[in-house]
């Protein structure tokens, strides 16, 4: 079964909700984060950028305590107010062509430890214990993690007679998105909701692979602090996004090599003769279309590679996936890229104009090769989670991509 549960939420003043929410800082180049840090008192990168204030650089734990007392002087100040009744919170984003509705809402760190919540990538263990002394310090989440879940025709019922009120939130941000929030404390409602999740039986993590982690180590960190006799379970959830599997969009990560191992370029071709068939395809500008092809860039040149399916050997979910068949064929035993996390010889990029930068990198000689795959599906997501298996990194980049600073759990 699937555990939701409502959390009074900590969420932007209504007058100041498109000033306040902010793309995941990495997003942002150095310039554009220090126009919005100069220009903008609101935004939460203040929150989470709090040595800009002192004109200074921080780390460590002292920033972790800098980044808590920003987050409460933007409650002091009410650029954050704090709901005064446990909530889920329906969020719609709208752009172009694309549009998801799903909601915030806490979910089970036990389910995640006993795999009813599934996952489908590894993390690094020092980047979990790190993050999890942040949450820790800081005391809140203000990332969901994105899950997603089998479309379920009562819920996306409920989740329309909620829609009908007046939202909470309406606004459009920067980038042409639209974003519009419902919060949802009707009790018969919630309870409704969590009956039709108490039938589904997992969850699934599309994006936020570390921060689940994280938050399962803070669960333990904060068991062993508890043994007072707190009640407090809040630290036993982490906050959550949840949509119908259907209305998330998955990109590929295309790779890129700085250098052929040794080998020259007639060499490098005859080595992947073995396993692909290889047509030159010239300057145009080549992408795959179907599972199991691969778009090559070399020396000038666009290459299509057909995988030679006689030769390869299926043999589980995993050796079926684009990306590890890519790893097992060239870039483990031709290119001699081991650790596809920390090899600084291969690079990764994503995104619709991404041929054409890989193009422009390789011509500018910052790589030698790279390769481009077809985006994974939801179907090849699910076998891999189910299966207990582990996707390579940069398998697959996941839309949407939430705003930090809408909704906060604290901790």
């Amino acid at each position: 079964m699937a555990i939701i549960k409502p959390f009074k939420g900590i969420r932007p003043a209504e007058d100041k909700v498109s000033f306040v929410v902010s793309r995941s800082y990495e997003e942002y180049t150095r310039k554009e984060l220090n126009a919005r840090l100069s220009y903008n008192p609101f935004s939460f990168l203040h929150i989470i950028n709090p040595g800009f204030k002192y004109d200074r650089k921080v780390k460590g734990e002292e920033r972790f305590q800098l980044v808590k007392n920003r987050y409460l002087e933007f409650l002091e100040d009410g650029v954050l107010i704090k709901d005064d009744e446990p909530s889920l919170y329906l969020y719609e984003i709208t752009k172009d062509n694309f549009y998801c509705c799903g909601f915030f809402c806490a979910t089970s760190i036990d389910e995640y430890n006993n795999g009813s919540i599934k996952k489908h990538e590894n993390t690094i263990e020092r980047r979990e214990k790190l993050f999890a002394n942040y949450l820790d310090v800081v005391g809140y989440e203000a990332e969901p993690v994105l899950l997603t879940y089998v479309p379920n025709k009562n819920i996306s019922s409920i989740i329309e007679g909620v829609k009908k009120n007046k939202p909470v939130y309406y606004f459009t941000t920067p980038d042409r998105v639209t974003h519009r929030l419902w919060r949802l404390k009707n009790k018969e409602s919630i309870t409704r909701l969590q009956e039709e999740f108490s039938n589904i039986k997992e969850l699934y993590i599309a994006d936020g692979h570390h921060r689940s982690a994280s938050s399962s180590r803070l669960c333990d960190l904060r068991q062993e602090k508890s043994k007072n006799g707190s009640t407090d379970d809040a630290h036993r959830y982490f906050m959550s996004y949840l949509i119908p599997e259907d209305e998330i969009r998955i990109f590929e990560f295309n790779r890129m090599v700085r250098d052929l191992n040794g080998l020259s370029k007639q060499e490098f071709l005859s080595a992947l003769d073995g396993m692909f068939r290889i047509k030159n395809r010239g300057s145009e500008l080549y992408r795959p279309s179907k599972k199991h092809h691969f778009s090559m860039y070399l020396d000038g040149d666009f290459y299509s590679l057909y995988l030679r399916k006689k030769i390869y050997k299926f043999t589980d979910a995993l050796s079926r996936l684009d990306t590890q068949i890519l790893y097992k064929t060239i870039l483990e035993p031709i290119l001699g890229i081991i650790d596809l996390r920390n090899d600084k010889r291969i690079s990764y990029g994503y995104g619709k104009r991404n041929v054409i930068s890989m193009k422009n990198d390789i011509d500018a000689n910052k790589f030698q090769v790279g390769f481009g795959l077809v985006p994974l599906t939801i179907e090849e997501i699910k076998e891999i989670a189910d299966a207990g298996l582990v996707m390579p990194p940069k398998s697959t980049y996941i839309e949407p991509k939430l705003r930090s600073g809408l909704a906060i759990y604290e901790l």
